[in-house]
């Protein structure tokens, strides 16, 4: 009878710890899925590695100093676009908002869905730089052969010319990647515009 009782006990005490096991790794898992879109709002929010912020309103205060942003256009491999920045770089005052314009060309002979991700270098320098209004914010779609205008609207934050890591910058690069959406391809897609990144 005890010892019965014993391997009814450890039977139990076995099970408890399969089912805690099962929990560990499912909660891996989906952990394993999450990161990357927890590490993208972590990057949005805080501006670590380079990620610029997203934000409603223009700058209050514009300075007399000026910074050069560049511009740096890429099409990952696979995706048979063509995507240029219409201007190599632009010089504005600190805290004055700008627009400029990046053209993409869908060279393939399907509609297809991009999404792009950007970063500013320096790295430090990205906590600093504001966009309004950018293409990267929603997916874009282009249909073969079509050609589409997309602004980014931004400022660069006047406490960067303060703070003490980044005060001696005198120029960032905005650089984009554009990825195929997986699974977003649609054949009776319509483009999304650029009045619709806002």
């Amino acid at each position: 009878m005890a010892g019965e009782a014993g391997d009814e006990g450890s039977k139990g005490r076995n099970q408890a710890v399969v089912f805690l096991c099962l929990v560990f790794v499912f909660g891996m898992v989906g952990m394993s899925f999450a990161a990357v879109p927890l590490y993208r709002i972590f990057c949005q929010v805080t501006g670590y590695n380079g990620t610029a912020q997203r934000v409603e309103q223009y700058s209050n205060t514009v300075l007399d100093k000026r910074i050069r942003v560049t511009f740096d256009a890429n099409v990952a491999p696979g995706l048979d676009w063509s995507f240029t920045p219409d201007q190599k770089s632009v010089d504005p005052r600190i805290g004055e908002t700008v627009r400029v314009s990046f053209t993409a060309v869908n060279r393939g002979t399907a509609p297809v869905t991009g999404q792009a991700i950007f970063n500013v270098t320096p790295l430090s320098a990205g906590a600093y730089f504001n966009k309004i209004e950018c293409f990267c914010f929603t997916e874009t779609v282009l249909q073969p052969g079509e050609t589409l205008d997309m602004p980014v609207v931004f400022f660069v934050d006047p406490a960067i010319a303060s703070a003490p890591e980044t005060k001696d910058i005198r120029v960032l690069t905005l650089s984009y990647t554009f990825f195929e959406h997986a699974g977003a391809t649609s054949a009776g897609a319509e483009p999304a515009r650029s009045a619709a990144a806002l």
